[in-house]
């Protein structure tokens, strides 16, 4: 690999885990192992500053593959490495094990406590829970940040709300920044199998295994045959194909492979060395890995983050607030109108890549040079304003 960015910091400040993976957040989770005891989740994170809860509305009535990925989810999600400590919050009737959340967190050399709601109603579960996190938060806040190397950083890439300008500016300049990272010998994770559909041949060519190719075949034929099920000709009265939006529509995009190619580059040109099911936790190799979620934004990056990253880059043309529980968000448009309507939301805006007054590689450095500052706890927009969202994506029928 050459030196892409030779001026640029080879390390940056994180919270080094007993398990040598890095964080660039130390959080007290507050689990739910099911929706039912989520209220009393938020609740009792609501109470302590420090704290953040993963609030869901899984964890019960699932079978076979759908009951697994939620609890896949849940468990990776707790053992991201910007959460330091876990309260598991359950009911005591659901599918999704409490108690096995618990012991596997701790398996992990991780903090991790266990409430259950059906001991104690919700009033004294919560005063419970309050206390035990209120302690966590304080063992918690003894954590110092060390000097890592970049290699330890997980990005996630991740677009919504698209429109004419994301393919032109904002997807590429991720891409610049997952190219820096990659030379750095960072990962990447690219989600949303259905913005792959009409650009796959591309991600092909980056493979070098045949298994991989394989099971990525199968995570698109799947989506694919999914979505020919389920036609969405006509949404909000608008003629749209497949998992092209009417927002899409009107921001200027018109075809599931034009939608592609421009999301396909947020990967920049960094080798393919894993293809994940959803929320399935990444390996160490550096390079990118491709994961299988829906093209819904909040629950593409609930995957992405309990499959590891620690930062996540979100492109969008005509803005969106989303953010995430437990990794900071770093919200990107290259729509300039964008950015001034939304400026308490967009933290990054590269509209300059289309007016030429900025190149590719400049913008994609100076984005970089942000992924590091708020690596190193410069607060994201979305995180200032609370957006902690959180969704599982759900596969199957409930019973």
């Amino acid at each position: 690999m050459s030196g892409l960015r030779p001026d640029i910091m080879k390390t940056m400040m994180g919270y080094l885990r007993s398990d040598a993976s890095v964080g660039v957040r130390n959080h007290v989770l507050v689990l739910p192992s099911v929706l039912c005891s989520s209220n009393v989740a938020r609740k009792i994170s609501a109470a302590v500053p420090g704290s953040v809860v993963a609030s869901h509305n899984q964890g019960c009535a699932q079978l076979g593959d759908d009951f697994q990925q939620t609890r896949r989810t849940l468990i990776n999600t707790a053992l991201n490495p910007n959460v330091a400590a876990v309260l598991v919050v359950g009911l005591g009737c659901e599918r999704v094990s409490p108690h096995e959340l618990r012991e596997v967190i701790l398996d992990s050399g991780k903090p991790a406590e266990l409430i259950m709601v059906q001991d104690y109603g919700t009033v004294e579960a919560v005063e419970r829970g309050t206390s035990i996190v209120r302690k966590m938060v304080e063992e918690a806040s003894k954590i110092e940040r060390e000097e890592v190397p970049l290699s330890r950083l997980v990005l996630g890439m991740e677009c919504g709300g698209s429109d004419f300008s994301s393919g032109l500016s904002a997807n590429p300049v991720v891409g610049q920044a997952a190219d820096i990272l990659w030379e750095e010998e960072g990962r990447v994770i690219l989600s949303e199998t259905t913005e792959l559909v009409g650009a796959e041949h591309l991600l092909f060519e980056r493979m070098k295994d045949e298994e991989m190719k394989r099971r990525f075949t199968r995570m698109l034929e799947r989506m694919i045959n999914e979505s020919m099920k389920n036609s969405r000709d006509v949404v909000d009265k608008e003629n749209v194909p497949n998992n092209i939006s009417p927002g899409n529509v009107r921001g200027g995009l018109t075809t599931l492979e034009e939608k592609s190619l421009g999301a396909m580059i947020k990967g920049g040109k960094v080798p393919v060395v894993g293809v994940n099911e959803y929320g399935e936790a990444i390996a160490s190799c550096p390079g990118l890995y491709l994961m299988d979620t829906p093209g819904y934004d909040v629950e593409s990056v609930t995957g992405m983050v309990a499959g590891g990253a620690i930062v996540v880059l979100f492109t969008t043309g005509q803005g969106t607030p989303t953010g995430n529980a437990i990794a900071p968000v770093i919200k990107i448009t290259g729509n300039h109108e964008t950015a001034r309507k939304m400026s308490d939301n967009i933290d990054f805006d590269c509209s300059a890549v289309i007016s030429g007054e900025e190149t590719l590689e400049e913008s994609g450095r100076r984005l970089f040079d942000l992924v590091l500052r708020v690596a190193e706890g410069e607060q994201t927009k979305s995180e200032f304003l609370g957006q902690d969202d959180f969704s599982i994506w759900n596969v199957g029928i409930k019973l």
